[in-house]
């Protein structure tokens, strides 16, 4: 015997909440904009440029000792910070080193001077200086298992791809429901996708997460999970527009939400699961994208149900759908 979270049949009246979901919706969307707004997102090494060195050693690293050394040798900002392999037995630490910007640039051959390549050699010059440093402290023998220089042109470009890739991604996720579908549904998958993306910003901006290229395929990857449950919604809203044309469209609602929600049920907690394991045990490189993940899918599975779907009673949908055609007149 299997065990179901979900019973085979429910009648949960999901719209009847709809007014409910858009207070919590609008104040979650209101809250996220001012934190983007006045705290900011915590951008990672990939977009604000600087150095990132991991290094590792067989005994334990005193953090603060390193913290010291490299805070003695007047680079700026710099963090510390412990992590531990997947088997959590390898002692490492990260050292992250604010973007550099070379003081005094020298002129090239043709006397002209390029700040962008006087402070990708800032960059350079700094990262050796931090590895000698940490030789010098914990010995030769230490092992160097990431190193990361990003120069303020690479960070830049990585920031407007990055956002070039997302508004792309809600754009043919907009034409490919509107060519299936119809645009009352379009406009529906949108809004819930948007809501998505901006709550999900909000949160990084509230537990200062960093934001870097993994959040972004993160940020990408929910953006396809909570249409897909979109669609799987839609589809069932779609047969029973055509079966029941004289159902109540909230009714009709409640109805392929209930239809789908065994399915959704264990599709979320599934993909949970699994994501559950990589916060446990994938360590730190994988622990923001992770978090973003598993936000996201709560996000998305709710988006699905209490904006997607209850946006098309504001649009009409059931007119376009279950009219009959008017018998001929003889």
């Amino acid at each position: 015997m299997f065990l179901k979270l979900v019973p085979d049949s429910t009648a949960i009246q999901f719209t009847r909440m709809r007014v409910v979901a858009l207070m919590v919706s609008a104040a979650l969307i209101v809250g996220s904009f001012v934190a983007l707004f006045t705290i900011g997102l915590n951008f990672g090494i990939d977009f604000r440029g600087g150095v990132t060195i991991e290094v590792v050693d067989g005994e334990p690293i005193d953090e603060g000792a390193v913290r010291e050394a490299v805070g003695a040798l007047g680079l700026g900002d710099i963090s510390v910070q412990g992590i531990q392999d997947f088997a959590g037995t390898e002692p490492a630490v990260v050292v992250f080193v604010e973007r550099q910007e070379a003081t005094d640039p020298q002129p090239n051959e043709d006397g002209e001077i390029d700040l962008d390549v006087a402070n990708e050699n800032a960059q350079q010059e700094a990262s050796a200086l931090v590895q000698q440093t940490l030789r010098t402290l914990l010995g030769d023998d230490v092992e160097f298992r990431k190193i990361d220089v990003v120069g303020p042109t690479v960070s830049g470009e990585l920031i407007q791809k990055g956002a070039i890739a997302v508004v792309l991604a809600i754009t043919m996720m907009l034409i490919y429901i509107w060519l299936r579908f119809e645009w009352q549904f379009s406009l529906g998958a949108i809004v819930a996708l948007v809501h998505d993306v901006i709550i999900t910003l909000g949160m990084f901006a509230v537990t200062r997460l960093e934001f870097n290229l993994a959040i972004i395929a993160a940020i990408l990857t929910i953006v396809g999970y909570s249409m897909n449950d979109t669609v799987v919604v839609y589809d069932r809203v779609r047969e029973n527009l055509r079966k029941f044309k004289k159902k109540e469209l909230s009714d009709l609602l409640d109805l392929s939400i209930n239809d789908t929600l065994s399915r959704t049920v264990m599709t979320s907690v599934t993909t949970l699961l699994a994501l559950a394991s990589l916060a446990v045990f994938g360590g730190e490189v994988l622990r923001g994208f992770t978090l973003a993940m598993i936000w996201g899918i709560v996000i998305g599975t709710y988006s699905s149900i209490f904006v997607a779907s209850p946006f098309l009673l504001a649009t009409g949908v059931k007119r376009d759908w279950s009219k009959q055609a008017a018998p001929a007149t003889p």
